[in-house]
């Protein structure tokens, strides 16, 4: 029976009707699948960079490829790389050598250990005068191969582009967005160097770093740039290098030079880098933090960040905000040992001394030989009148070039806390000395310029002059300048030390550390020897928001002699007992002890006769074997008598 037209043509339209629904709904449905398809890799996950097998007979490859790939994975803001510092912790942990090959078994054991999602292995063979390259990444747990990327190089020298772009296709391949591909995707030979033997004395360097050899890193590093020397990377590493070891000067050259070449690295590359420019070499450190601030937004699963933040809030006297951020860089990366350096002067500086000794104690247990470790216990034993604890500290450096000269420097200022300056000459003469013997110049003027401070306070004005005038012989580096120009304006040697001033103004404009602590405490005591005391006191407004962070109680007692000076009692007993109300930050500087003298002159221009007798007694007290010839001793005997 034939059918209708009609029929037909309903029965036509009710069939296109359901192809084209049929269409749509697998378009959408397939849409829906991809956008929601599980990725290989989520932005919560972490990877491990395993070595690269190189099975060819050039050495050069060896390390370097592994550096090269860090760098180019690293850029990425989706893809998290567990650090080389937390790799090697876990290696031990599993009994193995610091230097272990990352392959294989091992390289998947410690994948499974810091609960990582993957692991990224390379290889690179030869075939004639070409080279091959693969990247392949599986799971950690089950083997799964995750993804694979391969790349030929027509020769050696097209080898890191080869790198770049395995590595780029692999990124992709993980899940990470078109867009932030196409953003954060800068060139290896661009981002680090064309020159494999310069990656490969970069990769060097940063090695040994990481292992606390940072005077051995310095040739490798200088060798990297003497091979290539607009590699950028390589003058941030000297830099840093060079500031580890207490030479800033050196470290603002390097610094200063990367910063000129910081087009030619990646994205966040180029963010350290003025970072690193803006705190060590500007001195801007508002700007520092503004930069910083950006870097843990864009790369909000680093570690290294907050922890950078935390010493910056702690340098601008911000204790709160420095322990929120050293907390959450722990939060971050619970596995690393940096976490413990900069949570225990962060508990340090808010009085919270029992959780700044476990957590430093924590640290040291994965990590003996650290440093900054061993001078916070040092100070925390000093707080807790611990004896036995800081003699520890100072055995354990003995013989420790680079080490043992800092533990000695902290003696000096114990013995002078004490006012037994005479031993406090001799231990800061051995830390000049010891820094000297290694080449440290700038640390040894940084030694001789704070005790010739010290003198200065004590009202030893010879000794003052004569430190400062050694220590600027040697040195005329931020710190040291501003020391020596202290000391000399507390001598009386107001004509040099107002030059040394003007040109640290001059020097350092943006400085904040300069502008808002260093010169207002200079002009204050300049103010005060001229009999200023209202203009000491308004000089040294500027340093409100910052007294609690660098060089912090200096400020803070000064203006309680300025307001003494001015005969505003009141006012200067409140600033002498935020001194004692922070022992956490002032430690063993000699004020912690000289606070209570001036406490009792306090009490005494009050009329409070019974405060000011007991606040003299706790400053002779703590003086009972003081040096007799002391000129503020003398004074503080002379007063006290007064009151009886």
């Amino acid at each position: 029976m034939a059918i209708p037209a009609f029929t037909r043509s309903a029965g036509l339209g009710i069939l296109l009707s359901a192809a084209v629904l049929l269409a749509i709904a697998l378009i959408v449905g397939g849409l829906y699948w991809r956008k929601h398809a599980s990725k290989p890799l989520t932005d919560k996950d972490t990877i491990v960079l395993a070595d690269f097998t190189n099975t060819t007979s050039d050495t050069v490859f060896d390390g370097t490829l592994r550096q090269g790939l860090s760098t180019l994975l690293e850029q990425s803001p989706f893809l998290n790389v567990v650090s080389d510092e937390r790799i090697h912790q876990t290696l031990q942990m599993m009994g193995q050598k610091p230097d272990a090959k990352l392959i294989g078994q091992t390289s998947r054991a410690v994948c499974q250990r810091t609960a990582s999602a993957a692991v990224v292995e390379g290889m690179i063979s030869q075939i004639g005068t070409q080279y091959l390259l693969t990247l392949r990444v599986t799971n950690c747990v089950n083997g799964e191969s995750l993804s694979s990327a391969e790349a030929q190089a027509s020769d050696k020298n097209h080898v890191l582009e080869a790198l770049g772009k395995a590595a780029s296709e692999v990124r992709s391949k993980l899940g990470e967005s078109l867009n932030s591909l196409q953003k954060f995707d800068t060139p290896l030979e661009q981002a680090t160097t064309p020159s494999l033997e310069a990656l490969q004395a970069y990769s060097v360097a940063t090695e040994k770093n990481r292992q606390g050899e940072v005077v051995s890193s310095l040739p490798f590093f200088k060798r990297a740039i003497q091979l290539d020397p607009n590699f950028a990377l390589a003058y941030v590493g000297l830099g840093y290098a060079y500031s580890g070891i207490g030479e800033p000067g050196l470290a603002a050259v390097n610094f200063t030079k990367a910063y000129d070449l910081r087009e030619h690295v990646t994205e966040r590359e180029k963010l350290d880098i003025e970072s690193a420019y803006n705190w060590n070499v500007v001195g801007d450190l508002v700007k520092t933090v503004e930069v910083q601030k950006v870097l843990e937004q864009t790369y909000s699963r680093e570690k290294w960040w907050p922890n950078d933040l935390s010493i910056m809030y702690g340098q601008l006297g911000e204790p709160e905000k420095a322990l929120a951020e050293a907390q959450e860089a722990a939060r971050r990366d619970p596995g690393s040992g940096l976490n413990y350096v900069a949570l225990t002067p962060a508990y340090l500086r808010l009085n919270r001394f029992g959780q700044a000794k476990t957590t430093a104690e924590e640290g040291l247990a994965k990590d003996t030989d650290n440093f900054p470790l061993r001078i916070a216990l040092y100070q925390i034993a000093f707080l807790q009148n611990d004896a036995a604890g800081m003699a520890k500290q100072v055995a354990w450096s003995a013989g420790k070039p680079g080490v043992e000269d800092a533990l000695l420097s902290l003696e000096a200022g114990t013995a002078a806390y004490s006012g037994r300056i005479a031993e406090a000459r001799k231990f800061s003469r051995r830390a000049v000395t010891l820094a000297e013997t290694v080449g440290q110049k700038e640390v040894a003027a940084a030694y001789e310029s704070t005790a010739a401070v010290r003198e200065g306070l004590f009202g030893n004005t010879v000794q003052a002059r004569q430190g400062a005038v050694a220590a600027l012989t040697v040195s005329n580096g931020r710190d040291v300048q501003f020391l020596a120009a202290l000391a000399l304006a507390l001598s009386g040697d107001m004509l040099r030390a107002q030059a040394l001033a003007d040109d640290l103004a001059k020097r350092f404009p943006a400085d904040t550390i300069v502008q808002f602590s260093f010169l207002p405490r200079i002009r204050a005591q300049l103010a005060l020897n001229q009999n200023q005391a209202p203009k000491a006191v308004e000089v040294l407004q500027a340093v409100l928001p910052y007294e609690l962070g660098t060089g912090a109680g200096l400020p803070i007692y000064m203006r309680g002699e300025a307001y003494l000076a001015a005969h505003q009692h009141i006012e200067a007993a409140a600033e002498f007992q935020k001194i004692l109300d922070h022992r956490g930050i002032v430690v063993n500087e000699p004020i912690g002890a000289l606070v209570h003298l001036q406490l009792g002159r306090a009490h005494a221009m009050q009329g409070d006769t019974a405060k000011a007798r007991a606040a003299y007694q706790d400053f002779l007290t703590l003086w009972k074997d003081a040096d007799p010839d002391i000129p503020i001793l003398k004074q503080a005997k002379a007063e006290y008598a007064k009151l009886q």
